[in-house]
């Protein structure tokens, strides 16, 4: 092990011990090694000292009176500010249990008297190098946190201006559908039919981005109120009609009333996000199947299609944001972008629950829960 160099804060140690020939004799040694040296002679000191000037590292006695090194190391590892000291136990007592109740306490390593001063001296270096990589660590994900922060709040500005003219535009195509339908030609009908698609996909994906980071930040509430959820999927199916070309969407309804006390424009954005998702995975002449079941006190809203399906070990990835995942050999990379992550806070922010059920090569089903209620009555 290497001396702490100049440019390197030099490590402050506390050694605790009721016999002043240990302390002494640690003394020099960590002195002689370049560390700044204190001492507590007491339970209490130790405590006090600790908390007027946090060590590095804490060489800890056990035997001690009025308080023992089993309780000084758990009201260090109570107190928020020295809890991620490393506490080294130095003791006489060498029974497995001993040495277990030291553990239990929070300590790091047990040294057993009496010790070699190299096997000592090899531990306190040991720790105090592992506690400078934590410590790197640390502010490199502290780094990493502030610079994921900046670039979702450029992502944010950026995304929030695109809205407006992304709207205008959606506007002004509806606007030449209506008031041009004798002059558009057929071909010229379809071309705007297109860009209203793409403009309409455009604009969910701004508002997912949007909505995602707000959820997130716990920042959007939603708007409760009572609806039949078999609604929501009827009107979710006429506005996708046109992605959905040759395939067929197969809506399988409860037995009973589908009553939902939530947010609807969220609910409708996540049943558009799955059916969508679903439309997306599933081959020309596909069947997507949409069920609404009772499931225990909840209504279970399930998509199933016939695509390429999900491998088990993604199935938890997919709900995290931009998610891809590898399909089947010879197949596109399956990406969500923020659709699922956007469903999943969605649904979660109402109590609810989401997931997948897959198999490769045999397709998929996804669903969500939300608490049912009970039918409203004529009053």
């Amino acid at each position: 092990m290497n001396k702490p160099t100049s440019a390197q804060k030099t490590p402050n140690i506390l050694m605790v011990d009721d016999t002043p020939a240990n302390l002494a004799l640690l003394s020099d040694m960590l002195k002689g090694r370049g560390y700044t040296v204190r001492a507590a002679v007491s339970g209490k000191l130790a405590l006090l000292a600790a908390r007027s000037t946090p060590p590095d590292l804490i060489l800890l006695d056990i035997s001690m009176p009025e308080m023992d090194g089993f309780e000084v190391c758990r009201h260090l590892k109570e107190d928020e500010q020295l809890k991620d000291i490393p506490v080294v136990f130095l003791s006489a007592l060498s029974e497995t249990l001993d040495i277990v109740k030291a553990f239990a306490a929070g300590g790091v390593d047990y040294i057993t008297k009496p010790f070699q001063l190299a096997e000592v001296e090899a531990r306190v270096d040991t720790h105090l190098e592992l506690r400078r990589q934590k410590r790197r660590v640390q502010e490199a994900l502290d780094e990493l946190r502030e610079v994921e922060t900046l670039r979702d709040s450029l992502v944010h500005m950026i995304v929030h201006d695109l809205r407006s003219p992304l709207t205008g535009i959606y506007a002004y195509l509806e606007l030449i559908k209506e008031t041009a339908p004798g002059v558009l030609t057929a071909k010229l009908r379809v071309y705007v039919d297109d860009a209203l698609n793409s403009t309409r996909q455009m604009i969910g994906i701004v508002s997912d981005i949007l909505d995602t980071s707000r959820l997130e930040a716990g920042q959007l509430k939603p708007a409760l109120e009572y609806f039949e959820l078999e609604g929501a999927v009827d009107e979710s199916i006429a506005g996708l009609a046109a992605l959905a070309g040759t395939r067929k969407i197969s809506f399988v309804r409860s037995e009973r009333p589908a009553l939902v006390r939530a947010d609807k424009g969220l609910v409708l954005r996540v049943i558009q996000n799955l059916l969508a998702n679903a439309l997306k995975f599933t081959p020309a002449d596909g069947v997507i199947g949409v069920r609404v079941t009772d499931a225990g006190g909840r209504l279970r809203l399930s998509f199933s299609d016939n695509g390429p399906g999900i491998a088990p070990e993604y199935r938890e990835k997919i709900f995290k944001k931009f998610a891809q995942v590898e399909l089947p050999a010879g197949r596109q990379k399956y990406s969500t972008g923020l659709g699922l992550a956007f469903c999943k806070l969605a649904v979660e922010a109402h109590g609810g629950r989401i997931g997948v059920e897959s198999e490769e090569g045999k397709g998929s089903t996804f669903w969500f829960e939300l608490p049912a209620q009970p039918a409203v009555t004529p009053g």
